[in-house]
């Protein structure tokens, strides 16, 4: 049939010349990004970071404003290191995804542009969480934000296998976020 097994393109198409991924593999999450960052009109630096850390096990990737996104995910770092503190563990995922989800919906009047991906692992393994600046939160195996999101579903759609080693699954991240790339070039 016509629909993916998992959730499809977030509704947000964060154009910002940004192309996220993450996926679950047997042994973990990839997470791959596209390194030009768009500022404005003309494409700024690529030293913009894509994928931040929130925590020794959880990582946030982002498409968006650049400016948007690692405000709220240094906040969600501070807020990260605040549980782990007060409860004596590292915070799982789904609740790190919760909070930022809930900061977003409490800050939806300001017209933020943000497009995450939490992944990581804790006691219930590897997970993946899309949060975006409506404060949708959905869980999910395979994500992809960004303008060229389309085309990265594509391929790892057709091309995501779950028995897959880590060096596989890396090839296929890498071949996905650069999938519109080449289409360009064919045409």
């Amino acid at each position: 049939g016509m629909d993916p097994p998992t959730p499809s393109t977030p509704p947000l198409e964060h154009a910002h010349g940004t192309t996220t991924l993450s996926f679950k593999f047997k042994d973990g999450v990839v997470a791959a990004v596209d390194s030009r960052a768009s500022i404005g009109s003309f494409v700024g630096s690529k030293t913009v970071q894509k994928i931040l850390p929130v925590s020794k096990h959880i990582l946030g990737s982002m498409a968006g404003g650049a400016a948007d996104c690692s405000f709220w995910i240094r906040k969600l770092r501070s807020e990260a290191r605040k549980h782990e503190l007060s409860q004596n563990r590292g915070i799982s995922v789904a609740r790190a995804a919760k909070i930022l989800s809930s900061n977003l919906y409490s800050n939806r009047g300001l017209g933020l542009s943000v497009g995450t991906m939490i992944m990581g692992y804790d006691v219930h393994g590897a997970s993946i969480y899309y949060v975006d600046n409506s404060g949708t939160c959905l869980q999910g195996d395979v994500f992809s934000v960004g303008s060229g999101s389309t085309f990265a579903l594509g391929i790892l759609d057709t091309e995501l296998r779950s028995d897959m080693s880590e060096d596989e699954a890396v090839a296929l991240g890498i071949k996905a976020i650069r999938a519109r790339r080449r289409l360009r070039k064919a045409t």
